[in-house]
C-alpha cells in the first residue's frame, strides 16, 4: 500500500511528490535505463525527448519483466547531461505521459556532465513497490 503525505512546510511540488510511504508489498529495483533499443543502439542521437521517451519505455519494459508497473514505482532519479530549462521542460512533458499527474513518484533531477556512452543525454532508475 503506497500514501503520498503532503507537509504544510515544503512547496508544491511540480510533476512529483515529496513524500511516498509504503507499507507491505514487493520492491523492485530498476537498474538506471538509458536510450538503447533491444539491439543494444543509441535512440535519437541529440534528440533529448527522441532519448526520454526510450529511457521510460525501457524502464517500463524492465517493470514488467519484474511484474510491475509504472503505477507501482514509488522513486525516481533523473541524469540529464547539460540540465537547462529547455531540457526540463521536455523531461516533464515526456514523464508526464508515463506518470499520472495525481500521485507521482517521489523525485530527483541530477544534471551530469556525461553518462556512460557519449551519445546519450539521460539515464533514470526507479524504486517500485508491488502491493
Amino acid at each position: 500500500m503506497k500514501t503520498y503525505p503532503v507537509s504544510p512546510n515544503l512547496s508544491t511540488p511540480r510533476g512529483y511528490s515529496h513524500v511516498v510511504s509504503t507499507s507491505g508489498g514487493r520492491t523492485v529495483y530498476v537498474a538506471g535505463q538509458i536510450a538503447m533499443d533491444k539491439d543494444g543502439s543509441v535512440v535519437g542521437v541529440g534528440d533529448l525527448r527522441a532519448q526520454t521517451t526510450q529511457v521510460f519505455e525501457n524502464v517500463k519494459a524492465a517493470l514488467a519483466a519484474a511484474g510491475a508497473t509504472l503505477s507501482d514505482v514509488v522513486k525516481q532519479n533523473t541524469y540529464i547531461v547539460n540540465l537547462n530549462a529547455e531540457a526540463l521542460s521536455v523531461i516533464r512533458e515526456v514523464r508526464g505521459q508515463y506518470f499520472p499527474a495525481e500521485n507521482p513518484p517521489a523525485s530527483t533531477l541530477v544534471g551530469v556532465t556525461a553518462l556512460a556512452f557519449a551519445d546519450l543525454l539521460i539515464e533514470v532508475e526507479v524504486i517500485a513497490v508491488v502491493d
